[in-house]
């Protein structure tokens, strides 16, 4: 059930609610049984990995999707961004502005009128003016132009009016969307993955925007750093024991906190399930080898003493089987925990040396650095300064044009590149058994150090038994890695390794890198990695890079 959205803004008496709402994709239930209340003063954000219902939710909290079952009541004006715009749109820049606006340019238009009216002494129309001039007032139309020109250059977004949404690139046509929806000033904003197309100026300028706004606000993000500069309120959609989505407030800490104490909460169920679930089974086969062989008499013994012995053992076996069946496992098995291979170190001599490096047209130089043992080194710099180039001459697989990189004999690399390039027709566990394999037969480790995929709590059995094609996008990251750590470096090149992996699994990945022995060199633009390595030494480059650093 929907009720209809009202035209005017409501301002400080917006209200967002849904009511025990649940959704289902065939057989597969999407959002189960989910209570959201939003005011002029929500920010929340929607969280969760990939196909857990985040857009859906997003789109029957804005109407556009029926719920199977359950109530959804809005008052007041709603904006929504979904994550992308359709490329046949079309209309201009300028029509998609007027679009955006059209109530409060309308309102203007009224207001005019209602001016004139009065100017012309007709019949009621001070009342008319005094409720045009109200509403106009109330969408803040006279500055409705000047907020979105504000937003589309803020935005980097196209400004040119006579052109054709249709002509734009997805990351145009979404700023020119995001640009416009800024400017309308709604009672509620709903953006999905807003930040997937701005630079650095451009997420700068929308979290001061969404923080500012006097309307209610809701974001499906993975950006940790929107999460945390915006969210108040965090609604997790991610597995639960009992299949409920979980609301934590106080922000993004208050998230983290919270659902680190569910899952322990959870784990301990879990086992204390599946102790007393082993227990039963043991106490029923105990009983079941009794009957089987303790029941038989000592030589002599009467019959009818042989059978009272007997069926007093059945009753037994009988008492503990209907335990076990009564002793149901309600507890789902626990999200997995992410385990990083205890890395090996290697004291003394320097582990990497990047001795003025450059690539023509890639890279500028020289660029160089030394890494020891637990070294740590952030490569930042806008796209194209050659931060992958760099990762890639240092791995062997790019050979630069002066300079070298160096590496002392024995000393073992493990490469995480910015995308997957896994054949996609090997089974998950198939791949990774014949890459440990080699590791091994090529005498880079010993069988003893060879780690299980199941050992690094990345995929499950049954997803490490699928093809990699027929993973998702943050399940084959998750497989990079494992075949990354397989590896046992001692040193970890990571190009983006946040990139399609879940906000849990990135926050146990960042604490794991703070810890691990091994040299660790990373180039990321994620905007909360960079807070939580903040004090590691760090390598700008630039179109004119000229660097040396010593970690």
């Amino acid at each position: 059930m929907l009720t209809p959205t009202h035209v005017h803004p409501a301002r400080h008496r917006a209200q967002l609610t849904a009511s025990d709402v649940s959704l289902m994709r065939g057989a597969t239930s999407v959002l189960n049984h989910v209570d959201v209340v939003l005011t002029a003063r929500s920010r929340v954000a929607i969280v969760g990995e990939n196909g857990r219902g985040k857009s859906s939710l997003l789109h029957v909290l804005a109407g556009t999707l029926l719920p199977d079952s359950g109530v959804v009541q809005r008052i007041g004006t709603l904006g929504l961004a979904e994550q992308e715009m359709t490329a046949s749109d079309s209309r201009t820049v300028g029509q998609a502005v007027a679009e955006a606006i059209a109530e409060p340019l309308a309102a203007l238009a009224a207001l005019d009128v209602a001016a004139q009216a009065l100017a012309d002494r007709k019949d009621g129309a001070a009342t008319e003016y005094a409720a045009m001039l109200e509403l106009a007032g109330a969408l803040d139309a006279w500055d409705a132009e000047r907020r979105v020109q504000i937003a589309l250059d803020a935005l980097n977004a196209v400004t040119e009016m006579a052109r054709l949404l249709a002509d734009l690139s997805v990351g145009q046509r979404y700023r020119v969307r995001l640009a416009c929806l800024l400017g309308a000033e709604d009672d509620f904003l709903l953006l999905d993955e807003p930040t997937n197309h701005l630079d650095r100026s451009g997420l700068e300028f929308l979290t001061a925007q969404l923080r500012a706004r006097s309307g209610g606000v809701v974001i499906v993000s993975h950006d940790r750093a929107l999460l945390s500069d915006v969210a108040d309120t965090i609604i997790d959609l991610d597995p639960t024991p009992d299949d409920r989505p979980r609301v934590y407030g106080s922000g993004y800490t208050g998230y983290r906190e919270g659902r680190l104490a569910e899952r322990e909460r959870w784990e301990q169920d879990y086992e204390r399930q599946q102790a007393e679930h082993a227990r039963l089974q043991d106490s029923l086969s105990a009983a079941q080898n009794r009957l089987v062989s303790g029941w038989r008499p000592e030589k002599g013994t009467n019959k009818h003493g042989r059978a009272t012995r007997a069926g007093g053992l059945v009753q037994n076996v009988h008492r503990r089987q209907e335990a076990l069946e009564a002793h149901a496992v309600t507890v789902p098995e626990p999200p997995q925990l992410f385990r990083f291979s205890d890395l090996p170190t290697r004291t003394g001599a320097a582990l990497l040396s990047v001795d003025r490096v450059s690539v023509a047209g890639r890279l500028a130089g020289p660029v160089s650095f030394t890494l020891s043992h637990r070294g740590r080194l952030v490569v930042t710099g806008p796209n194209g300064a050659g931060k992958s180039t760099l990762l890639g001459v240092v791995s062997g697989e790019l050979a630069p044009d002066t300079g070298a990189a160096r590496l002392p004999g024995g000393t073992r690399i493990g490469f995480l590149h910015q995308e997957t390039a896994l054949p996609l027709d090997r089974r998950a566990s198939e791949l990774y058994a014949a890459h440990t394999g080699a590791l091994v037969s090529e005498g880079v480790l010993e069988s003893s150090e060879a780690v299980g995929l199941s050992q690094l709590g990345l995929l499950r059995p049954r997803e490490a038994g699928k093809q990699v094609g027929e993973l998702s996008m943050g399940q084959q990251r998750r497989l990079d890695l494992a075949l990354v750590l397989s590896t046992r470096p001692h040193v970890l090149l990571l190009d983006e390794p946040t990139n399609h992996l879940s906000i849990a699994l990135v926050d146990e990945l960042t604490a794991a890198l703070g810890a691990t022995p091994a040299a660790v060199l990373l180039s990321t633009h994620d905007r909360q990695l960079l807070r939580d390595v903040a004090g590691w030494p760090q390598l700008h480059l630039t179109a004119t890079t000229q660097g040396e650093v010593l970690v």
